[in-house]
């Protein structure tokens, strides 16, 4: 895109070439000709100076072009401060891990003063019989199956800097089948590799000399219109439901429509995994289709199960429309090297396949709900892995940005997935928890030998 602004401010294409390149002088071929000059005919080339950078080489009037191009928008910092969490519980790492590592590059950086280490979280490496420090630290960390401390918990727990650290209750997974920790799968090796736990003393609050503490008060802030919804307004919100049964043989015409279905179906990728999978035919045969009339689809799929995710979104009445990729870190904030799925390269991601139900209006064009809001977030989800298939919450965040209030299901959930204003089915969730007296009310007329009851909404002060 050339940009002009007055005379002799396009941007020359000179500036994009690498610099100290030669440049072909321009010959007229047959003025030399007719000049007779043979040896004054060849091809010459002159040395020509090119600039360290295309931004270097660009006019003053373009500098400001560019910088103004760069300048987040009003709507992009309007929704960024709606959206901001009320109530953060981001533990910001130190980027140096141990306290002593820590204390060491502070120290050199402020050699007048004592140094103390910072305020930030840091880790002690866990030194067992079997650890080889120099292998380094293991990928997973605190999510390797091999390590103890899977079985505690999978996230970072809150600091006792935290109000509520006394009363958290964080939750404690169970192993998956077939894997423990101290052992990978019939092996039972124990892991070599590093694995760390937090570091925290009850004296390292307010430790660090660079700790601000923000006391300026915040104006309120200014609402940027936004769609409501299906509804159009705003409603409140259930609490979470689910439905434990068995997602093959269920029938899913008694669970109405929904606005927004997620799916993170066990996939058979060919590989050797800790749950059962569903073969490509199985999952075919879902009866996605019953439950939107029109609405998005959010597929989760990985290895070969993305050309398979895109079959079944067409076989069940969708088109793709976006997809969401999801960073995977680990419990330092690195990117994992050694995904567990894979066969030609290790996984450090996943996909999530967005769909929606293919409606065409009388031109032949995909018709999009109106009460969908466009433009709000990335395409990128950057978060730390936790318990097995348990996906980042920054995904629901998405999703219910992209349609507030409206009917919600989660295919293929587990207790970890339950959330407020969704409904979530699968095979390992306990005792059905349903707050819709019309949806209880149809389970029962289809499953009379079902125990169903209705629970009541929790009235909050």
């Amino acid at each position: 895109m050339d940009i002009h602004l007055g005379s002799g401010s396009k941007l020359d294409a000179a500036a994009f070439v690498a610099a100290g390149k030669k440049r072909k002088r321009v010959v007229d071929e047959d003025a030399d000709s007719a000049a007779g000059s043979g040896d004054e005919a060849e091809e010459s080339y002159e040395e020509v100076k090119m600039p360290v950078s295309a931004l270097e080489s660009l006019t003053k009037d373009l500098k400001e072009v560019y910088t103004v191009l760069q300048k987040s928008t009003a709507r992009g910092r309007l929704l960024a401060e709606q959206f901001r969490s009320a109530n953060p519980s981001f533990e910001p790492i130190c980027s140096h891990i141990t306290k002593s590592d820590c204390l060491k590059a502070r120290s050199a950086a402020f050699s007048t003063t004592p140094a103390t280490i910072c305020d930030r979280v840091h880790f002690r490496p866990l030194i067992r019989p079997h650890t080889d420090p120099a292998l380094g630290h293991c990928s997973y960390l605190n999510t390797c199956y091999s390590e103890p401390t899977y079985a505690q918990s999978p996230s970072i727990p809150p600091l006792p800097s935290s109000q509520n650290h006394m009363s958290a209750q964080w939750p404690k997974p169970q192993l998956p089948s077939g894997l423990g920790a101290g052992g990978r799968g019939k092996e039972k090796a124990p892991c070599r590799y590093l694995h760390y736990e937090v570091d925290w003393d009850a004296g390292d609050a307010g430790k660090g000399d660079d700790v601000k503490k923000d006391t300026t008060m915040r104006k309120k802030p200014y609402r940027l219109g936004i769609g409501l919804g299906p509804m159009g307004k705003g409603l409140t919100t259930l609490p979470p439901q689910w439905i434990n049964c068995d997602l093959r043989r269920f029938d899913y015409s008694v669970l109405g429509k929904f606005h927004v279905i997620m799916a993170d179906p066990p996939w058979d990728i060919h590989m050797s995994l800790p749950y059962g999978t569903m073969t490509d035919d199985e999952m075919r045969a879902m009866p996605i289709p019953a439950l939107q009339d029109e609405g998005l689809l959010f597929l989760w799929v990985t290895g070969r199960a993305m050309e398979v995710g895109r079959e079944c979104l067409r076989v069940w009445g969708y088109t793709r429309i976006d997809e969401v990729v999801w960073v995977k870190t680990n419990q330092l904030q690195r990117v994992i090297r050694t995904g567990r799925t894979g066969h030609w390269l290790n996984h450090t991601k996943e996909h999530m396949l967005v769909g929606m139900k293919t409606n065409i209006d009388a031109d032949g064009n995909l018709k999009f709900p109106p009460w969908v809001n466009r433009g709000l977030d990335t395409d990128v989800i950057v978060s730390e892995v936790r318990e097995t298939s348990r996906k980042p919450d920054e995904a629901y965040g998405l999703i219910e940005r992209m349609c507030p209030g409206g009917r919600k299901i989660e295919i293929f959930g587990r207790k970890h997935n339950v959330r407020p204003g969704w409904l979530t089915l699968g095979n390992q969730l306990g005792g059905d928890q349903i707050f819709e007296e019309d949806l209880a009310t149809r389970i029962r007329t289809r499953y009379p030998e079902r125990a169903v009851n209705v629970s009541t909404v929790p009235q909050y002060s």
